[in-house]
C-alpha cells in the first residue's frame, strides 16, 4: 500500500463562484451574479483596514447569540438561482442555517473521481457509485455526468429533492441515478443482504447527525462500523473510496489511518489531507475548508 501523507489541495477553476476575502470571523464569497457574507468558524485572522466594510454585498448572514442565526438583504433576492462548474450546474438557495446547498472546495473532488470514472469507462467497464450522505448531490452528479451508475443516499428528504434538481440542471434527468431517503449504516446492511455490489464509495459522514426515523448518528463512534459494512459492498475490482469530513477535531492522518484499515488487503494507494479555496484578494491565503482521504486502486 502507498500511502500520501497530508497535503493541500485547492480548488480553483471555478469561474462563477469566487471566495472574495475573509477576515474576523467571516467570508465573503460570489455565487454567480450575487454576493454573499458568511460566518466561518476557521477564519480567525483579522480583514484588512481597506476590506473591513465589504458594502459591496447582496446577503448578510448574522449569528444569534442565542444560536441558529438570519439573513439580511439589501435587497430582495430570488428564491434561488444557479451556477455552473464545466457542465455541472447547481441550485444555489441560502438557507436559514447559513448554507447555500453547495462546497465550491469539493470541485477538486469531483474532478479526481471524474478522471478515474471516465478512464474505467473508456475501457469498457461499467462504474456502479454510492454516495452516502450525499447532500444536494454535487458529488452525484459530477459521477452521473462522467458515466457512472449512481446511488443517492441522504436521510433528509428535501435534501433528495434537491439532489433530483440538480441532475435535472445538469442534463441528467433521466441519468441511472436512484435516489433513496434512509439512515446511510441501515441501508448499507439492507444493500448487503440484497447482495448488491459497487465500484466506489463516496461518503460525506456529519458529525452528529439523526436518521430518516431518528437514529443518533456520531461519527467518532459510528464513523468505522460503517467503513467496515460498506467494504462488503465493493466488488472484486473497487475503483476508489472517498471520504471528507469537516469536523475540526479530526486530523487528515485519522481518515488515512481509517483508509489504511480498511484497505490494507486491497493494494492501491491512499493520500489524504485539506481541500480549501484561494482568498482573492489575498493570494498568500488559503481558507482550509475540510480534509479527505483517498483510496484509489493501483
Amino acid at each position: 500500500m502507498n500511502i500520501a501523507r497530508p497535503g493541500l489541495i485547492i480548488a480553483d477553476h471555478w469561474k462563477e463562484y469566487q471566495l472574495l476575502d475573509c477576515g474576523d470571523g467571516l467570508k465573503q464569497e460570489r455565487w454567480g451574479p450575487y454576493t454573499l457574507v458568511r460566518p466561518d468558524p476557521q477564519i480567525i485572522w483579522p480583514r484588512s483596514d481597506a476590506a473591513k466594510k465589504w458594502e459591496g454585498w447582496d446577503g448578510f448572514y448574522h449569528r444569534s447569540e442565542t444560536g441558529g442565526g438570519k439573513w439580511e438583504y439589501k435587497k430582495p433576492l430570488p428564491d434561488h438561482w444557479s451556477i455552473r462548474y464545466g457542465a455541472l450546474t447547481f441550485k444555489i438557495h441560502p438557507t436559514s442555517f447559513k448554507h447555500t446547498g453547495l462546497f465550491p472546495e469539493q470541485a477538486v473532488n469531483w474532478d479526481w473521481f471524474s478522471a478515474k470514472i471516465k478512464t474505467a469507462r473508456a475501457a469498457g467497464r461499467e462504474v456502479n457509485v454510492l454516495n452516502l450522505f450525499g447532500y444536494t448531490g454535487a458529488a452525484t452528479v459530477a459521477a452521473a455526468h462522467a458515466g457512472a451508475s449512481v446511488c443517492h443516499v441522504d436521510a433528509a428528504e428535501g435534501m433528495v429533492k434537491w439532489c433530483k434538481e440538480n441532475a435535472t440542471l445538469s442534463g441528467l434527468a433521466e441519468a441511472p441515478i436512484r435516489y433513496i431517503t434512509d439512515d446511510c449504516l441501515k441501508f448499507v446492511r439492507r444493500e448487503i443482504k440484497r447482495g448488491r455490489k459497487y465500484d466506489a464509495i463516496i461518503m460525506d459522514p456529519p458529525t452528529y447527525g439523526r436518521g430518516a426515523t431518528g437514529e443518533m448518528w456520531k461519527l467518532e463512534d459510528h464513523l468505522w462500523e460503517l467503513l467496515s459494512e460498506c467494504k462488503q459492498l465493493l466488488t472484486d475490482r473497487p475503483l476508489f473510496f472517498l471520504i471528507n469530513a469537516y469536523t475540526a477535531r479530526l486530523s487528515p492522518s485519522v481518515v488515512i489511518n481509517l483508509l489504511d484499515g480498511l484497505m490494507h488487503d486491497a493494494g492501491g494507494s491512499i493520500h489524504g489531507g485539506e481541500v480549501g479555496l484561494p482568498i482573492q484578494r489575498d493570494n498568500n491565503k488559503i481558507l482550509p475548508c475540510g480534509i479527505y482521504g483517498r483510496w484509489e486502486s493501483a
